[in-house]
This record gives C-alpha cells, structure tokens and sequence, in this order.
C-alpha cells in the first residue's frame, strides 16, 4: 500500500482521539518554538523525544558529552501526542536520530489501552518521522517499570516484546532495552532507582539508562 495511502487509513483510524481534547500540551509546544527563536535549533544531532522521563533529564547533554543532543519531550505526554505534534518536536530538527521514550503513559492513563494499542501507536509514529527523514536513525527505549505503576506491570511486557519485534524487522530502527536492568532477579521493580513517587527516576535510575543507550547513540561532532 503507499505510504500516504496507508498514513490517512491509519489517521482515520485514530482521528477521535486525537481530537478529544484541544490542543493539549501547547504551553510546552509554544516554549520549544521560543527557545529556537532565541538559539538556531541544532540539525543532524541527537533528538530525544517522549514523556516525563526524559523532560526531568535536564543536564542530559552533560551525561553525553561526546553527542549533540536536543531535548524536546514533554512530560505527561502519551504517543498520540507524540503523533500531534511530530511536526513541531521532531520536523524542525533534521534529526541524525530520534530516541524516543514514550507509552508508559498511554498504559497509565487509560484501561482501554493494551499492548497492540501502544505498538500501533509507536508504528504510526515511527511512520511519520521516517516519511519525513528516511536516513534518521529511530531509538526506541523501552518502557520502564515503575514502582507506583506495577499493576500495568504485565501489558508493559507485552508492549515492550512486541516494539521490540517490530524494531528487528526495520531498518535504521533499535529496541533499547532498558526494563530488564531495573528489575531485581525474582522480576520485582528496584524502588531504589526512583524518586518518592516511584514514578520518575532518581540519578541512579539514569545512570543505569546512560550506561545501556550510550552503545546506540549515534556519533556527532560538538560543535
């Protein structure tokens, strides 16, 4: 099927909910475009996109100093605000390529919402930014396990196992598999890695995250 044919069954398909709410995040989305008013936005780096795990990442840049990294992910955000906004987070970049952290929130927020809901979600968008920048390398980090969210702990797995198969069949596109490391061996969350909301990480929890996507992270120059 051709692509635009396939992107306007597919945008059919997800038009209800992406109309639920008007324009959500926009604060955010006004934010990133004043913050590349003031500074020419960086092309060919590292675009890091997605939900709250990567917004509280603030001195990123400092973790990957080698790398030229653009943080653009706004917290609370599922994938189908990923799907919104991809033109104003990922198009304006030129990424070399696009590590995502995203559908935890999708899982969270919705009982509805299972594991082929989040991989259709993530195949829409990965759609999207290679449609846009077919040479972009697409980085898909996996969903984390939350202490405060262990009942969604099942549907995550399976969402995870299924991006994860669906990356292996894409070219320029990785897993980054990063819930395997935050479990202790008999398959329970380490709460140590986390804040007090056992939501969001604390600098251990992302030590472990820099250790495991540093292999993957594409190589660029510093200006």
């Amino acid at each position: 099927m051709h692509l635009f044919v396939r992107y306007f069954y597919l945008t059919l398909l997800l038009s209800s909910s992406l109309i639920v709410k008007a324009q959500p995040f926009s604060k955010e989305i006004k934010e990133f475009a004043r913050m590349d008013s003031l500074q020419a936005p960086v092309r060919n780096g590292i675009l890091l996109i997605g939900s709250s795990s990567f917004t509280m990442w603030k001195d990123v840049q400092q973790w990957f100093p080698e790398h030229r990294i653009i943080n653009r992910a706004f917290g609370g955000s599922t994938l189908l605000d990923q799907i919104r906004y991809v033109d104003q987070v990922v198009a304006p970049y030129h990424p070399l390529q696009v590590v995502i952290y995203c559908g935890e929130n999708d899982i969270a927020l919705s009982s509805s919402v299972t594991a082929d809901t989040v991989l259709y979600r993530f195949r829409l968008l990965h759609g999207m930014i290679r449609d846009r920048f077919p040479s972009t390398r697409i980085s898909f980090v996996s969903i984390k396990p939350s202490p405060s969210r262990v009942a969604f702990l099942p549907t995550v797995r399976q969402a995870n196992d299924k991006i994860e198969s669906f990356c292996q069949t894409e070219p320029k596109t990785d897993f980054i598999n990063v819930f395997s490391s935050m479990l202790h061996a008999d398959g329970s969350c380490m709460e140590d890695l986390f804040l007090s909301d056992r939501l969001h990480m604390n600098e251990k929890g992302y030590r472990i995250w820099q250790s495991i996507m540093k292999p993957y992270l594409l190589s660029t120059q510093l200006p």
